[in-house]
């Protein structure tokens, strides 16, 4: 790797960092720049733009999530073992950053605010939610899970769940969030067979 992108790679890792406690809103190019100590137009060199610096942040976290989620779970067996295995690695994911997971940080931040931003997110969570929706399908088709069964119905209500944790546990501080994910997760997997 050369010192540029090695440069490039220690300012996103902070910034996503920053994002996953202050949201985009606080990230700023001077704040940034003083953590890992480049001047602001050093800094400004690498994206020309806050709005390409927040773009080249969220890729970094899709980069991170795909590589810690969904390759390790795409080499558990077809089915319900991958499925399982994408739980287990969202639990894990949610604790790699100091505020948990940035896509469900910030995506309150800027579900109302129209640009290349948003649209990002939102091709990056579709994604994800068409990933979830797939596994399930496939455990239809392995026979794990019941023919019936709505896969994208399956997703949201996955989602739904990792949604409610990442709430109860960051905002609420309920002890009793991880033990009540764990609960949820395997009744949504009992009501699928």
């Amino acid at each position: 790797m050369t010192k540029g992108k090695d440069t490039k790679s220690t300012i996103l890792m902070a910034a996503l960092t920053i994002v996953s406690q202050a949201g985009l809103e606080g990230l700023s190019i001077g704040k940034l720049a003083q953590t890992v100590g480049l001047s602001k137009s050093g800094l400004f060199a690498h994206f020309n733009s806050l709005e390409n610096l927040q773009i080249a942040v969220l890729q970094t976290a899709v980069d991170i999530f795909i590589e810690k989620v969904i390759v390790p779970a795409l080499k558990e067996p077809r089915g319900e073992p991958r499925v399982r295995a994408i739980s287990k690695n969202l639990f894990e994911w949610e604790k790699m950053l100091p505020g948990g997971c940035p896509f469900i940080s910030i995506s309150s931040e800027i579900d109302d605010k129209p640009g290349i931003v948003r649209d990002f997110l939102v091709g990056s969570q579709k994604d994800f939610l068409n990933a979830i929706a797939t596994a399930a399908q496939i455990a239809v088709e392995e026979g794990h899970f019941r023919k019936d069964l709505d896969p994208q119905q399956f997703a949201y209500d996955f989602y739904a769940i990792v949604l409610g944790h990442h709430h109860f546990h960051r905002l609420l501080n309920d002890p009793q969030a991880n033990i009540r994910y764990i609960n949820a997760f395997k009744a949504l997997i009992h009501n699928s067979h």
